[in-house]
Protein backbone atom coordinates (compact mmCIF):
# COMPACT_ATOMS: atom_id res chain seq x y z
CA UNK A 1 0.00 0.00 0.00
CA UNK A 2 1.30 3.15 -0.74
CA UNK A 3 -0.17 6.81 1.25
CA UNK A 4 -1.39 9.53 -1.74
CA UNK A 5 -1.51 12.84 -1.40
CA UNK A 6 -4.75 12.51 -1.45
CA UNK A 7 -5.57 11.40 1.55
CA UNK A 8 -4.25 14.54 2.66
CA UNK A 9 -1.84 12.68 5.65
CA UNK A 10 1.81 13.58 5.51
CA UNK A 11 4.71 11.87 6.81
CA UNK A 12 6.94 13.62 8.92
CA UNK A 13 9.87 13.83 10.85
CA UNK A 14 9.50 14.91 13.95
CA UNK A 15 12.01 18.07 14.86
CA UNK A 16 9.88 21.20 16.14
CA UNK A 17 10.49 22.51 12.54
CA UNK A 18 7.54 20.78 9.55
CA UNK A 19 9.77 18.45 7.07
CA UNK A 20 8.39 15.99 5.17
CA UNK A 21 9.54 12.49 4.32
CA UNK A 22 9.30 12.01 0.38
CA UNK A 23 7.52 9.05 -0.68
CA UNK A 24 5.09 7.56 1.03
CA UNK A 25 4.60 4.53 3.34
CA UNK A 26 4.28 1.33 1.87
CA UNK A 27 3.46 -1.91 3.71
CA UNK A 28 5.16 -4.60 4.08
CA UNK A 29 5.36 -8.93 5.44
CA UNK A 30 7.18 -8.83 8.80
CA UNK A 31 6.77 -11.85 9.77
CA UNK A 32 9.06 -13.89 7.21
CA UNK A 33 10.55 -15.47 9.88
CA UNK A 34 8.40 -15.31 12.52
CA UNK A 35 9.20 -19.23 14.06
CA UNK A 36 13.18 -18.14 14.24
CA UNK A 37 12.42 -14.69 15.99
CA UNK A 38 10.09 -16.19 18.53
CA UNK A 39 12.54 -18.91 19.55
CA UNK A 40 15.19 -16.41 20.02
CA UNK A 41 12.84 -13.73 21.68
CA UNK A 42 12.46 -16.46 24.57
CA UNK A 43 15.88 -17.09 24.75
CA UNK A 44 16.77 -13.30 25.71
CA UNK A 45 13.89 -12.45 27.53
CA UNK A 46 13.81 -15.83 29.63
CA UNK A 47 14.87 -13.98 32.76
CA UNK A 48 12.82 -10.66 31.88
CA UNK A 49 9.07 -10.90 33.66
CA UNK A 50 6.28 -12.73 31.65
CA UNK A 51 4.05 -9.46 31.83
CA UNK A 52 4.31 -6.04 31.54
CA UNK A 53 5.01 -4.43 35.18
CA UNK A 54 1.96 -2.78 37.16
CA UNK A 55 4.07 0.60 36.87
CA UNK A 56 6.78 1.79 33.77
CA UNK A 57 8.05 4.04 36.90
CA UNK A 58 11.37 2.29 38.05
CA UNK A 59 12.39 1.48 34.59
CA UNK A 60 11.75 5.42 33.43
CA UNK A 61 13.52 6.46 36.30
CA UNK A 62 16.10 3.88 35.27
CA UNK A 63 16.46 5.53 31.99
CA UNK A 64 15.38 9.06 31.63
CA UNK A 65 18.85 10.44 32.66
CA UNK A 66 20.27 9.19 29.76
CA UNK A 67 17.61 11.15 27.81
CA UNK A 68 18.65 14.15 26.58
CA UNK A 69 17.23 17.13 24.91
CA UNK A 70 18.73 18.57 21.41
CA UNK A 71 18.54 22.26 20.32
CA UNK A 72 20.55 23.12 17.15
CA UNK A 73 20.91 27.22 15.70
CA UNK A 74 20.88 27.18 11.78
CA UNK A 75 23.52 28.84 10.27
CA UNK A 76 22.31 32.38 8.84
CA UNK A 77 23.87 34.18 6.16
CA UNK A 78 26.74 36.79 7.29
CA UNK A 79 25.31 40.37 7.26
CA UNK A 80 27.72 41.37 4.36
CA UNK A 81 26.40 38.70 1.99
CA UNK A 82 23.27 41.08 2.02
CA UNK A 83 22.93 43.47 -1.29
CA UNK A 84 23.24 47.18 -1.04
CA UNK A 85 20.02 49.07 -0.07
CA UNK A 86 17.82 49.38 -3.02
CA UNK A 87 17.56 53.05 -4.97
CA UNK A 88 14.03 54.67 -3.70
CA UNK A 89 13.15 58.00 -4.70
CA UNK A 90 14.05 60.67 -2.41
CA UNK A 91 11.48 61.23 0.58
CA UNK A 92 10.08 57.72 0.04
CA UNK A 93 8.76 56.33 3.48
CA UNK A 94 11.21 52.39 2.29
CA UNK A 95 14.55 54.57 2.06
CA UNK A 96 14.46 54.95 5.67
CA UNK A 97 13.31 51.73 6.42
CA UNK A 98 15.55 49.58 4.46
CA UNK A 99 18.63 51.85 5.56
CA UNK A 100 18.12 51.20 9.06
CA UNK A 101 17.54 47.62 8.49
CA UNK A 102 21.10 47.44 7.01
CA UNK A 103 22.57 49.39 9.56
CA UNK A 104 21.01 46.70 12.03
CA UNK A 105 22.34 44.02 10.38
CA UNK A 106 26.01 45.46 10.35
CA UNK A 107 25.94 46.57 13.91
CA UNK A 108 25.50 42.47 14.32
CA UNK A 109 21.71 42.81 15.68
CA UNK A 110 20.93 40.08 13.68
CA UNK A 111 17.37 38.46 14.05
CA UNK A 112 18.30 35.28 16.07
CA UNK A 113 17.05 32.19 14.29
CA UNK A 114 14.73 29.38 15.25
CA UNK A 115 16.40 26.62 17.26
CA UNK A 116 15.63 23.02 16.31
CA UNK A 117 14.54 20.84 18.71
CA UNK A 118 14.71 17.29 19.09
CA UNK A 119 15.95 14.57 21.21
CA UNK A 120 18.94 12.31 21.49
CA UNK A 121 20.61 9.53 24.11
CA UNK A 122 23.68 8.83 25.45
CA UNK A 123 25.22 5.56 24.59
CA UNK A 124 29.63 6.43 26.14
CA UNK A 125 29.66 8.39 29.25
CA UNK A 126 33.24 8.24 29.48
CA UNK A 127 33.75 9.75 25.59
CA UNK A 128 30.32 11.82 25.70
CA UNK A 129 28.69 10.22 22.38
CA UNK A 130 25.13 11.06 21.91
CA UNK A 131 23.16 9.88 18.87
CA UNK A 132 20.18 11.64 16.99
CA UNK A 133 18.54 12.43 13.49
CA UNK A 134 20.62 13.99 11.32
CA UNK A 135 17.75 15.91 10.57
CA UNK A 136 17.53 16.88 13.99
CA UNK A 137 20.90 18.90 13.79
CA UNK A 138 21.16 19.37 9.80
CA UNK A 139 22.89 22.80 8.93
CA UNK A 140 23.38 23.90 12.54
CA UNK A 141 25.92 26.23 13.56
CA UNK A 142 25.56 25.17 17.18
CA UNK A 143 24.67 22.09 18.78
CA UNK A 144 23.64 22.02 22.61
CA UNK A 145 22.47 19.20 25.14
CA UNK A 146 20.27 19.83 28.09
CA UNK A 147 20.16 16.71 30.36
CA UNK A 148 17.34 15.42 32.53
CA UNK A 149 19.12 17.75 35.39
CA UNK A 150 18.41 20.63 32.87
CA UNK A 151 22.13 21.15 32.81
CA UNK A 152 22.86 22.11 29.22
CA UNK A 153 26.58 21.63 27.53
CA UNK A 154 27.74 22.44 23.85
CA UNK A 155 27.71 19.66 21.18
CA UNK A 156 30.48 18.89 18.25
CA UNK A 157 28.88 16.70 15.60
CA UNK A 158 31.13 13.62 14.90
CA UNK A 159 29.57 12.43 11.42
CA UNK A 160 26.02 11.91 10.08
CA UNK A 161 24.44 9.72 7.86
CA UNK A 162 21.69 11.00 5.73
CA UNK A 163 20.93 7.64 3.92
CA UNK A 164 20.01 6.54 7.90
CA UNK A 165 19.03 10.23 9.30
CA UNK A 166 21.41 9.09 12.16
CA UNK A 167 23.70 11.72 13.64
CA UNK A 168 26.49 11.00 16.39
CA UNK A 169 27.61 14.31 18.77
CA UNK A 170 30.40 14.55 21.59
CA UNK A 171 30.00 16.48 24.83
CA UNK A 172 32.66 16.78 27.09
CA UNK A 173 32.43 14.26 29.41
CA UNK A 174 34.34 16.38 32.33
CA UNK A 175 31.39 19.40 32.41
CA UNK A 176 28.67 17.06 33.38
CA UNK A 177 28.14 13.29 35.54
CA UNK A 178 26.57 11.37 32.38
CA UNK A 179 24.54 8.16 32.22
CA UNK A 180 24.50 5.67 29.56
CA UNK A 181 21.90 3.30 27.72
CA UNK A 182 23.13 0.28 25.72
CA UNK A 183 21.98 -1.34 22.19
CA UNK A 184 19.65 -4.43 22.58
CA UNK A 185 18.65 -6.28 19.37
CA UNK A 186 15.40 -5.12 17.27
CA UNK A 187 15.80 -8.59 15.13
CA UNK A 188 14.04 -10.49 17.42
CA UNK A 189 11.18 -8.19 18.42
CA UNK A 190 7.50 -9.69 17.55
CA UNK A 191 4.73 -7.49 16.98
CA UNK A 192 2.77 -6.90 19.95
CA UNK A 193 5.84 -6.68 22.18
CA UNK A 194 5.70 -3.64 24.78
CA UNK A 195 8.21 -0.31 24.27
CA UNK A 196 8.91 2.74 25.87
CA UNK A 197 9.56 5.87 24.33
CA UNK A 198 11.53 8.80 25.51
CA UNK A 199 12.08 12.40 24.40
CA UNK A 200 11.37 15.94 23.94
CA UNK A 201 7.81 16.51 22.47
CA UNK A 202 6.75 19.74 21.51
CA UNK A 203 9.81 21.10 23.56
CA UNK A 204 8.27 20.10 26.69
CA UNK A 205 11.08 18.33 27.93
CA UNK A 206 11.51 14.63 29.34
CA UNK A 207 8.14 12.87 28.09
CA UNK A 208 7.44 9.34 28.74
CA UNK A 209 4.85 7.22 25.97
CA UNK A 210 4.22 3.70 25.87
CA UNK A 211 2.58 1.17 23.48
CA UNK A 212 3.30 -1.93 20.93
CA UNK A 213 5.36 -2.87 18.19
CA UNK A 214 2.47 -2.55 15.37
CA UNK A 215 4.56 -3.41 12.23
CA UNK A 216 7.82 -4.33 11.77
CA UNK A 217 9.76 -3.96 8.48
CA UNK A 218 7.82 -0.86 6.79
CA UNK A 219 9.22 0.92 3.99
CA UNK A 220 8.05 4.91 3.95
CA UNK A 221 10.69 5.63 1.06
CA UNK A 222 13.26 7.85 3.16
CA UNK A 223 16.29 6.31 1.91
CA UNK A 224 17.73 3.28 0.36
CA UNK A 225 18.04 1.06 3.85
CA UNK A 226 14.53 1.98 5.24
CA UNK A 227 13.40 -0.58 7.53
CA UNK A 228 11.63 1.02 9.96
CA UNK A 229 9.55 -0.29 13.59
CA UNK A 230 6.29 0.99 13.55
CA UNK A 231 4.54 2.06 17.15
CA UNK A 232 1.48 3.28 18.32
CA UNK A 233 3.45 4.61 21.18
CA UNK A 234 2.42 8.12 21.14
CA UNK A 235 5.26 10.16 19.56
CA UNK A 236 5.53 13.67 18.21
CA UNK A 237 7.70 16.33 16.79
CA UNK A 238 10.63 16.47 18.98
CA UNK A 239 10.51 13.12 19.84
CA UNK A 240 13.13 12.81 16.54
CA UNK A 241 16.25 11.13 17.77
CA UNK A 242 14.90 9.65 21.02
CA UNK A 243 15.35 6.46 22.04
CA UNK A 244 12.63 3.69 21.84
CA UNK A 245 13.25 0.76 24.75
CA UNK A 246 12.05 -2.54 25.46
CA UNK A 247 11.25 -3.98 29.05
CA UNK A 248 15.02 -4.60 29.90
CA UNK A 249 15.75 -0.76 29.05
CA UNK A 250 17.63 -1.28 25.90
CA UNK A 251 17.16 0.72 23.12
CA UNK A 252 15.94 -0.97 20.10
CA UNK A 253 14.70 1.78 17.98
CA UNK A 254 15.70 5.49 17.08
CA UNK A 255 12.02 7.49 16.71
CA UNK A 256 12.05 9.10 13.50
CA UNK A 257 9.10 9.59 11.38
CA UNK A 258 5.47 9.63 12.32
CA UNK A 259 2.84 9.14 9.89
CA UNK A 260 -0.16 12.56 10.51
CA UNK A 261 -2.72 14.64 9.31
CA UNK A 262 -1.64 17.13 11.05
CA UNK A 263 1.74 17.03 12.53
CA UNK A 264 0.58 15.15 16.18
CA UNK A 265 0.57 11.67 16.66
CA UNK A 266 -2.06 9.60 15.52
CA UNK A 267 -1.03 5.96 16.70
CA UNK A 268 1.75 5.46 13.66
CA UNK A 269 5.23 6.39 14.26
CA UNK A 270 8.14 5.02 12.82
CA UNK A 271 11.88 3.97 14.25
CA UNK A 272 15.28 2.90 13.04
CA UNK A 273 16.13 -0.14 14.65
CA UNK A 274 19.00 -0.84 16.44
CA UNK A 275 20.42 -3.25 14.65
CA UNK A 276 20.53 -1.38 11.38
CA UNK A 277 21.84 1.96 13.75
CA UNK A 278 24.62 0.53 15.33
CA UNK A 279 26.94 -0.24 12.80
CA UNK A 280 25.81 3.32 11.04
CA UNK A 281 26.98 4.48 14.82
CA UNK A 282 30.26 2.56 15.25
CA UNK A 283 31.59 3.41 11.69
CA UNK A 284 30.80 7.44 12.48
CA UNK A 285 32.79 7.31 15.91
CA UNK A 286 35.58 5.53 14.31
CA UNK A 287 36.09 7.31 10.64
CA UNK A 288 34.37 10.23 11.46
CA UNK A 289 31.88 9.12 8.17
CA UNK A 290 30.52 5.62 7.02
CA UNK A 291 31.87 2.91 4.85
CA UNK A 292 29.30 0.71 3.47
CA UNK A 293 30.11 -2.04 1.13
CA UNK A 294 29.20 -1.51 -2.73
CA UNK A 295 28.43 -3.93 -5.26
CA UNK A 296 27.83 -1.97 -8.15
CA UNK A 297 24.62 -2.82 -9.88
CA UNK A 298 21.75 -0.93 -10.31
CA UNK A 299 18.27 -3.08 -9.13
CA UNK A 300 14.78 -3.17 -9.30
CA UNK A 301 12.05 -5.45 -7.73
CA UNK A 302 11.35 -8.96 -8.89
CA UNK A 303 7.16 -8.78 -9.83
CA UNK A 304 5.36 -11.82 -10.34
CA UNK A 305 5.21 -11.43 -13.73
CA UNK A 306 9.02 -11.18 -13.98
CA UNK A 307 9.41 -14.35 -11.94
CA UNK A 308 7.07 -16.05 -14.39
CA UNK A 309 9.35 -14.38 -17.65
CA UNK A 310 12.51 -15.94 -16.27
CA UNK A 311 11.33 -19.03 -14.77
CA UNK A 312 11.89 -18.56 -11.15
CA UNK A 313 10.24 -20.38 -8.69
CA UNK A 314 9.30 -17.11 -6.90
CA UNK A 315 9.18 -13.41 -6.45
CA UNK A 316 12.69 -13.10 -4.25
CA UNK A 317 15.78 -11.73 -5.01
CA UNK A 318 16.98 -8.44 -6.28
CA UNK A 319 16.86 -8.42 -10.72
CA UNK A 320 19.92 -6.51 -12.03
CA UNK A 321 18.94 -3.59 -14.14
CA UNK A 322 22.13 -2.50 -14.67
CA UNK A 323 26.03 -2.88 -13.58
CA UNK A 324 28.70 -0.25 -13.45
CA UNK A 325 31.50 -0.61 -15.51
CA UNK A 326 34.83 -1.87 -13.89
CA UNK A 327 32.43 -2.16 -10.43
CA UNK A 328 32.57 -5.53 -8.25
CA UNK A 329 29.72 -7.43 -9.98
CA UNK A 330 30.93 -7.22 -13.75
CA UNK A 331 34.25 -8.24 -12.08
CA UNK A 332 32.52 -10.95 -11.17
CA UNK A 333 30.73 -11.98 -14.02
CA UNK A 334 27.21 -10.46 -13.06
CA UNK A 335 25.25 -9.51 -16.33
CA UNK A 336 22.39 -7.82 -16.46
CA UNK A 337 19.28 -9.84 -16.34
CA UNK A 338 20.44 -12.20 -13.48
CA UNK A 339 18.60 -12.63 -10.30
CA UNK A 340 20.95 -12.35 -6.93
CA UNK A 341 19.28 -14.63 -5.04
CA UNK A 342 21.95 -14.86 -2.26
CA UNK A 343 24.70 -12.45 -1.30
CA UNK A 344 27.51 -13.39 1.84
CA UNK A 345 25.55 -16.26 2.82
CA UNK A 346 22.57 -14.52 3.41
CA UNK A 347 19.53 -14.71 1.73
CA UNK A 348 17.52 -11.94 -0.62
CA UNK A 349 14.44 -12.13 0.03
CA UNK A 350 12.89 -8.58 -2.04
CA UNK A 351 14.83 -5.77 -3.74
CA UNK A 352 15.45 -3.92 -0.92
CA UNK A 353 17.05 -6.33 1.45
CA UNK A 354 20.12 -6.61 -0.83
CA UNK A 355 21.34 -2.78 -0.26
CA UNK A 356 21.26 -3.38 3.24
CA UNK A 357 23.12 -6.60 3.54
CA UNK A 358 25.82 -5.69 0.75
CA UNK A 359 26.41 -2.35 2.97
CA UNK A 360 26.87 -3.99 6.24
CA UNK A 361 29.85 -6.20 4.67
CA UNK A 362 33.07 -5.48 5.05
CA UNK A 363 34.63 -3.61 2.24
CA UNK A 364 37.70 -5.48 0.36
CA UNK A 365 36.28 -8.74 1.46
CA UNK A 366 35.77 -11.55 -0.68
CA UNK A 367 32.35 -12.85 -0.92
CA UNK A 368 30.08 -15.65 -2.48
CA UNK A 369 27.20 -15.17 -4.59
CA UNK A 370 24.28 -16.64 -5.85
CA UNK A 371 22.59 -15.75 -8.64
CA UNK A 372 19.76 -17.17 -11.34
CA UNK A 373 20.51 -16.85 -15.01
CA UNK A 374 18.49 -18.60 -18.25
CA UNK A 375 16.88 -21.07 -15.87
CA UNK A 376 19.74 -22.08 -13.41
CA UNK A 377 21.11 -21.11 -10.31
CA UNK A 378 24.92 -20.03 -10.63
CA UNK A 379 27.37 -19.04 -8.07
CA UNK A 380 30.17 -16.66 -8.28
CA UNK A 381 32.50 -15.06 -6.08
CA UNK A 382 32.80 -10.71 -5.46
CA UNK A 383 35.21 -8.60 -4.02
CA UNK A 384 33.48 -5.76 -2.10
CA UNK A 385 33.96 -2.27 -2.77
CA UNK A 386 33.65 1.40 -1.09
CA UNK A 387 30.05 2.91 -1.80
CA UNK A 388 31.30 6.15 -0.54
CA UNK A 389 34.46 6.05 -2.79
CA UNK A 390 32.29 4.89 -5.64
CA UNK A 391 30.19 8.00 -5.22
CA UNK A 392 33.10 10.52 -4.71
CA UNK A 393 34.66 9.14 -7.79
CA UNK A 394 31.39 9.96 -9.80
CA UNK A 395 30.91 6.11 -10.73
CA UNK A 396 27.85 6.03 -9.17
CA UNK A 397 24.33 8.46 -8.50
CA UNK A 398 23.63 8.61 -4.66
CA UNK A 399 20.76 6.09 -5.59
CA UNK A 400 21.47 2.41 -5.35
CA UNK A 401 18.48 1.31 -6.75
CA UNK A 402 16.88 1.59 -10.72
CA UNK A 403 13.76 2.85 -8.82
CA UNK A 404 15.76 6.45 -8.41
CA UNK A 405 14.96 6.90 -12.51
CA UNK A 406 11.36 6.92 -12.20
CA UNK A 407 9.58 9.74 -12.77
CA UNK A 408 6.30 10.75 -10.72
CA UNK A 409 3.39 12.16 -12.99
CA UNK A 410 1.80 13.44 -10.29
CA UNK A 411 -1.81 14.42 -11.65
CA UNK A 412 -1.72 10.67 -12.67
CA UNK A 413 -0.83 9.49 -9.30
CA UNK A 414 2.04 6.80 -11.21
CA UNK A 415 5.42 6.78 -11.75
CA UNK A 416 7.12 6.07 -15.05
CA UNK A 417 10.20 5.59 -16.62
CA UNK A 418 12.41 5.54 -20.27
CA UNK A 419 12.14 2.36 -22.30
CA UNK A 420 14.95 0.76 -22.50
CA UNK A 421 15.98 -2.57 -23.93
CA UNK A 422 16.36 -4.17 -20.20
CA UNK A 423 12.88 -3.48 -19.78
CA UNK A 424 11.73 -4.39 -23.42
CA UNK A 425 13.70 -7.66 -22.42
CA UNK A 426 12.17 -8.28 -18.52
CA UNK A 427 8.21 -7.41 -19.68
CA UNK A 428 8.52 -8.65 -23.03
CA UNK A 429 7.92 -5.53 -25.16
CA UNK A 430 7.84 -6.00 -28.69
CA UNK A 431 10.86 -4.40 -30.51
CA UNK A 432 8.56 -2.47 -32.84
CA UNK A 433 6.20 -0.78 -29.30
CA UNK A 434 7.81 2.86 -28.10
CA UNK A 435 6.42 4.65 -25.02
CA UNK A 436 7.41 4.91 -21.45
CA UNK A 437 6.95 1.99 -19.38
CA UNK A 438 4.84 2.13 -16.02
CA UNK A 439 7.25 1.76 -12.86
CA UNK A 440 4.78 2.12 -10.04
CA UNK A 441 1.37 2.24 -9.76
CA UNK A 442 0.31 2.93 -5.93
CA UNK A 443 -2.35 0.45 -4.47
CA UNK A 444 -5.64 2.16 -4.05
CA UNK A 445 -5.10 4.31 -6.75
CA UNK A 446 -7.22 5.18 -9.82
CA UNK A 447 -4.71 3.71 -12.33
CA UNK A 448 -4.75 0.57 -9.66
CA UNK A 449 -8.74 0.50 -9.81
CA UNK A 450 -7.62 0.56 -13.83
CA UNK A 451 -6.40 -2.38 -13.73
CA UNK A 452 -2.91 -0.91 -14.62
CA UNK A 453 0.36 -2.10 -13.60
CA UNK A 454 4.19 -1.79 -13.77
CA UNK A 455 5.71 -3.19 -17.07
CA UNK A 456 2.22 -1.78 -18.95
CA UNK A 457 3.96 0.44 -21.82
CA UNK A 458 2.01 3.79 -22.31
CA UNK A 459 2.06 4.21 -25.97
CA UNK A 460 0.16 7.76 -26.76
CA UNK A 461 -1.46 10.01 -24.06
CA UNK A 462 -4.17 11.99 -25.62
CA UNK A 463 -3.80 10.43 -28.76
CA UNK A 464 -0.05 12.08 -28.74
CA UNK A 465 2.40 9.55 -29.25
CA UNK A 466 4.93 9.43 -26.35
CA UNK A 467 8.67 8.75 -26.79
CA UNK A 468 10.08 9.86 -23.35
CA UNK A 469 8.81 10.50 -20.02
CA UNK A 470 8.61 14.29 -20.63
CA UNK A 471 6.07 14.24 -23.32
CA UNK A 472 4.13 12.58 -21.09
CA UNK A 473 4.68 15.02 -18.52
CA UNK A 474 3.48 18.10 -21.24
CA UNK A 475 0.91 16.47 -22.72
CA UNK A 476 -0.57 15.98 -19.00
CA UNK A 477 0.18 19.23 -17.90
CA UNK A 478 -1.23 21.01 -21.05
CA UNK A 479 -5.08 18.83 -20.18
CA UNK A 480 -4.73 19.63 -16.24
CA UNK A 481 -4.10 23.51 -17.04
CA UNK A 482 -7.07 23.13 -20.16
CA UNK A 483 -9.01 21.61 -17.13
CA UNK A 484 -9.89 18.14 -18.57
CA UNK A 485 -11.05 16.20 -16.34
CA UNK A 486 -9.33 13.01 -17.47
CA UNK A 487 -6.38 11.41 -20.03
CA UNK A 488 -6.73 8.87 -22.48
CA UNK A 489 -3.85 6.34 -22.18
CA UNK A 490 -3.34 3.83 -24.74
CA UNK A 491 -1.64 0.98 -22.84
CA UNK A 492 0.58 -2.03 -24.43
CA UNK A 493 1.10 -5.37 -22.35
CA UNK A 494 2.96 -7.85 -23.90
CA UNK A 495 1.43 -6.65 -27.25
CA UNK A 496 -1.87 -6.86 -26.54
CA UNK A 497 -2.99 -2.78 -26.97
CA UNK A 498 -6.34 -1.00 -25.05
CA UNK A 499 -7.39 2.50 -24.10
CA UNK A 500 -7.40 3.62 -20.15
CA UNK A 501 -8.90 6.91 -19.17
CA UNK A 502 -7.34 8.36 -15.96
CA UNK A 503 -8.63 10.97 -14.35
CA UNK A 504 -6.30 14.17 -13.66
CA UNK A 505 -6.17 14.61 -9.55
CA UNK A 506 -7.93 17.61 -7.97
CA UNK A 507 -6.67 20.77 -7.73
Amino acid sequence: MRLGLKTLVSLAILTMTPNLLSGAAMAQDADAHKEDRTEVAKEVFKNAPERPPASFADLVDKLSPAVVNISSTPKVADARDFPDVPQFPDGSPFEDFFEEFMERRGRGLDAVPQASLGSGFIIDAENGYVVTNNHVIRDADEVRVTLSNDETIDAEIVGVDEKTDIAVLKVDPKKAKLKTVSFGRSDILRVGDWVLAIGNPFGLGGTVTAGIISARQRDIQSGPYDDYLQTDASINRGNSGGPMFNLKGEVIGINTAIFSPTGGSVGIGFAIPSDLAKPVINQIIKYGRTRRGWLGVRIQTVTEEIAESLDLPSEQGALVASITPDGPAEKAGLQHGDVILEFNGQKVDNMRSLPRIVAETTIGETVSLKYWREGKEGTTEVSVGELEKAEEEGLLDKETSAEASIVKVEPLNIGIMPLTDEERNDYNVPGDVDGVMIADVPDMSSAADKGLAVGDVIVEVNQQPVKAPQDMIDIVKAASEAKRNSVLLLINREGDVRFVALPLAAK
